[in-house]
């Protein structure tokens, strides 16, 4: 075993880093939002998982998942409201989390068992396994968002970043940029600290006093500069488009799965707290996920009462309710004129076991009481998310939709040059789910350089200009309207462009790497006795760099 492979420290002690680590993580997060604990959480959680054997890695990864994820996703727990098995759909969310972030917590440890047995180098230490470890955590950030049944990237560790200065890194490189340069940061520092004690180690072996500046300088200059250029990058440039007038509505109406509502309770709170524009000369009113209780192009008498508001304002009203098609359903975004609706878009990405229920034979089996209370399957969208006004191209996301890198990606490339995000938090009252999907928001604007208008039901609203910095804002539970001059945005910035790309290539030339490594590194395992390579003592004389 060369000195790179050896466990930091024990396996009880590793799980206890590993439980701080997903504890650190969860704490950079609203509501707390310390984000300086995402790179303590990751440090954290890579000395955990240094030398340990795939079974271990696979114990650890569940300890830091498990401390991450449970109470990340307490809010899960309100979905139900006050029903006793309330708690279900928190426990099952945050155990498939913990699961699959566990089974994929291997590819960190062999990224540490492997590089170095190929070649224990200074710069393969310092540079090279940094690089590949980052790459590792990020493949698995990048699996647990896609699958299964579509993912939840909910959590991904550049999004705790929101209101950092390393936030406009990702107008650069992405959301999974950011938090593969988050990990290359950490586990640099990492590497650079391991080689200084090992030469610190060899010059207390062979007697000498002398210092080497290859040694943990050497490691801290690469940390150090790559810390600097995060903390100064500016947000990539994008090209003024002129303004909208937008005035977003929170309504504060009886939104929630269990909340106990007359007909059209909730279409009543949006017009009485939208009443002020029928004298506030606005281009748009946007409402929440759910504002409309009803299926407006279904119930004649919800159609009447929008048009007549939408004439009003004197402006369209962007809504949305639940809509059937036939058979099927979607969570549907209308754009409302006086004359009806002007045009549509589905939510791209319904929840599962939220909005349908996957597998619903097995689910149901298995218990029936709680698929039972799902009723209705929400059928996922394929139109683009973006609605076309006469002033400008709006870019939509519904709910959970905005943590999907593919709708803000498509909207951008649809032509978006604001972006409305309509959302119904009021499942989750009380929670940090909604601050948690805020942060997402305010990211969003820094890496597409858009405006962005965040509505809920219930609040928190906010309007955010360009660069992330917030315009104005709703409180939580409270009626309330926003009425904004929005920027508008033309252009790509890099991290849009790029973003799909480096996700590709961080996740397939990682999973490649450690393939061409367990093949050179086997061969070499392998090798006649008398044909291996000597095995040199560690010292900063013998590796080259």
């Amino acid at each position: 075993m060369v000195d790179a492979e050896r466990p930091l420290v024990g396996l009880p002690v590793a799980l206890v880093l590993a439980v701080a680590g997903g504890l650190a993580l969860d704490a950079s997060f609203p509501a707390l939002g310390w984000w300086p604990l995402a790179l303590v959480a990751v440090t954290l959680a890579l000395v955990s998982l240094i030398g340990r054997t795939v079974w271990g890695g696979v114990l650890v990864g569940a300890a830091f998942g498990a401390a991450f994820y449970f109470p990340h996703l307490s809010w899960a727990a309100r979905f139900l409201g006050d029903n006793p098995l309330g708690w279900v759909p928190w426990v099952a969310l945050a155990t498939a989390e913990t699961l699959v972030l566990a089974a994929l917590s291997p590819l960190v440890v062999l990224a540490y068992r492997w590089l170095p047995r190929w070649r224990d180098t200074r710069t393969v230490r310092l540079l090279v396994l940094p690089v590949l470890v980052a790459g590792a955590w990020t493949a698995r950030e990048l699996v647990l968002g896609s699958w299964p049944y579509g993912g939840f990237p909910w959590g991904r560790l550049g999004m705790s970043q929101s209101e950092s200065p390393m936030a406009p890194v990702a107008s650069w490189l992405g959301v999974s940029g950011l938090g593969f340069l988050m990990v290359v940061l950490c586990a640099g520092a990492v590497e650079a600290a391991r080689w200084a004690a090992r030469e610190r180690a060899v010059r207390r072996a062979d007697g000498t006093a002398r210092t080497r500046f290859a040694g943990g300088l050497a490691g801290a200059i690469p940390v150090g500069s790559l810390a600097l250029a995060m903390l100064i990058v500016p947000q990539f440039p994008t090209d003024d488009a002129g303004t909208i007038r937008v005035g977003a509505v929170q309504g504060n109406g009886p939104a929630a799965y269990a909340d106990e509502r007359a007909a059209h309770d909730v279409l009543e709170s949006q017009l009485a707290a939208s009443a002020p524009l029928t004298s506030e000369p606005v281009d748009v009113v946007l409402w929440p996920e759910g504002g409309v209780d009803s299926d407006p192009a279904a119930q004649p008498g919800t159609a009447r009462a929008l048009s007549a508001a939408a004439a009003s304002y004197g402006a369209p009203v962007l809504v949305n309710a639940a809509s059937g098609v036939g058979d099927l359903f979607y969570n549907t975004s209308f754009l409302w004129t006086e004359d009806g609706a002007e045009a549509t878009h589905a939510k791209r990405h319904p929840v599962p076991f939220g909005e349908y229920v996957p597998d619903r034979e097995v689910y149901g089996a298995i218990a029936p009481a709680l698929v039972g209370l799902l009723q209705r399957e929400y059928t996922p969208g394929a139109d683009s998310p973006v609605l076309d006004l006469d002033q400008a191209s709006v870019g939509l996301a519904i709910c959970f939709d905005v943590a999907f890198d593919d709708v803000i990606q498509e909207g951008i490339r649809d032509g978006a040059q604001v972006f409305m995000f309509q959302t119904n938090n009021a499942d989750f009252r009380g929670t940090d789910e909604n601050l948690q999907q805020v942060a997402i928001a305010r990211m969003r604007a820094i890496e597409t350089g858009r405006s962005v208008v965040n509505v809920s039901t219930t609040g928190t609203s906010q309007i955010f200009a360009p660069d992330g910095s917030t315009v104005q804002a709703l409180a939580s539970d409270e009626a309330g309207l926003m009425v904004e001059e929005v920027e508008l945005r033309d252009g790509l910035t890099a991290g849009v462009a790029l973003g799909p790309w480096i996700q590709g290539i961080l996740l397939w030339g990682t999973v490649l790497s450690l393939a061409v490594l367990a093949v050179r590194v086997r061969r070499s395992s392998n090798r006649p006795r008398g044909d291996a390579e000597p095995v040199r003592e560690a010292g900063p004389a013998v590796y080259p760099v």
